[in-house]
């Protein structure tokens, strides 16, 4: 299965730092993992929200899954009917990360505004 999860800079660093292979322990406050079904909903999250963090820079990345392991996670509609996500638990990342095939990679980037004082 393919699947696509919007990232900012300071989570698209620690999957370079994996070699492309898994993505970082959530955090705390993160219960779920979502990565998406489509690339127009990533590229609506990336562009729309990342790009308003950080350091204003979203990223879309794109991965395989092992089909029969990513149907063991139930599809979440959030939104409008292309807004798909698989609903991951955090604890359950380690194990996910062991059933990407091949690399995670960057196919879109987006810029937000520059940020600084008066802006």
């Amino acid at each position: 299965m393919i699947l696509y999860r919007p990232v900012g800079t300071a989570e698209l660093r620690l999957i370079q730092e994996s070699g492309w292979r898994e993505f970082p322990p959530r955090l705390p406050e993160q219960p779920i993992f979502y990565p998406v079904l489509n690339e127009e909903y990533a590229v609506e999250i990336a562009s729309r929200w990342n790009t308003q963090t950080g350091d204003g820079r979203g990223y879309v990345t794109r991965f395989a899954v092992e089909d029969g392991y990513a149907r063991r996670f139930p599809v979440h509609v959030a939104g409008a009917a292309c807004h798909q996500e698989l609903w991951v638990p955090a604890e359950e990342l380690a194990e996910f990360n062991r059933h990407i095939a091949g690399r995670i990679e960057v196919i879109r980037e987006f810029a937000g505004e520059a940020k600084g004082e008066g802006k």
